[in-house]
């Protein structure tokens, strides 16, 4: 089960443990949230957006290399692959790292540009992750929500 439950709804969010870090410094405010689709290619959020500002420094979330950086869709993104078979996708970003590099957890791989559609301020930064085929709310790996749990990796999905 990750993350662990987290106790008391007293406890800080530094206390919480995480298997990821945020990607923006200081701990961003979520715009909006994720919604995971009914089904693989339904209406949903496949991710959070988070407040940033223009030219912010985006973070890799944890240890992982680079498999994507360019445009989808006319929108720059980069992809970070991770041990345990998760995958992070932050976007818009202008890449500062190349892919099949090796990026360290809190690692700058590039820098938040306006333009996110929907985006409430100045900037947003949509931040995805996936297991595999499968979406997974980002806020569950930072420790921001209560009990979550990955699906076994392999052939009975």
């Amino acid at each position: 089960m990750w993350p662990p439950s987290s106790g008391p709804a007293s406890v800080s969010r530094s206390a919480r443990q995480a298997r990821m870090a945020w990607p923006l410094s200081p701990d961003p405010v979520v715009t909006k949230y994720f919604d995971a689709p009914e089904t693989p290619f339904g209406a949903g959020h496949r991710g959070v957006d988070l407040a940033a500002v223009p030219g912010q420094d985006v973070l890799a979330a944890e240890t992982g290399v680079v498999v994507f950086a360019g445009a989808v869709a006319g929108r720059p993104v980069v992809s970070v692959d991770h041990d345990g078979g998760l995958r992070t996708t932050y976007e818009p970003v202008a890449a500062k790292v190349s892919v099949g590099a090796q990026v360290y957890r809190g690692q700058v791989l590039g820098i938040v540009l306006a333009g996110h559609p929907g985006c409430p301020v100045a900037a947003c930064l949509h931040w995805g992750v996936r297991r595999g085929e499968e979406y997974v709310d980002p806020l569950a790996l930072v420790g921001e929500v209560g009990e979550y749990r990955l699906k076994p990796w392999g052939g009975d999905r």
